[in-house]
C-alpha cells in the first residue's frame, strides 16, 4: 500500500475499532474481529475498503484448506 492507502486502512480499522466497542461487543470478540481484519489486510496489501469479493473468498479458502489439511487430515478439493 502507499502512504494514502494505508493512511485510510489505519483510519477504517479504528472506527472499525471504536463501532466494535460502541455496540458493546465483548473484549474478546473485539480483539478475534480486529486480528481478522488485520491479517486480510496485510496479506492482501490492501485497504480494508478496497477488498473484492474474490479477495475474501481466497482469504477464507486459505484458512479452510489449512484446517483440512493439518487438522483433519483430508485433501481439499
Amino acid at each position: 500500500m502507499n502512504k494514502a492507502q494505508q493512511h485510510r486502512s489505519d483510519y477504517l480499522y479504528e472506527q472499525h475499532l471504536t463501532h466494535l466497542t460502541l455496540r458493546g461487543k465483548r473484549p474478546a470478540t473485539i480483539d478475534a474481529y480486529r486480528r481478522a481484519l488485520h491479517r486480510i489486510t496485510h496479506q492482501q496489501d490492501k485497504s480494508p475498503d478496497t477488498l473484492t469479493t474474490n479477495d475474501l473468498e481466497r482469504f477464507s479458502r486459505n484458512g479452510l484448506q489449512f484446517f483440512f489439511k493439518h487438522v483433519l487430515q483430508r485433501d481439499w478439493n
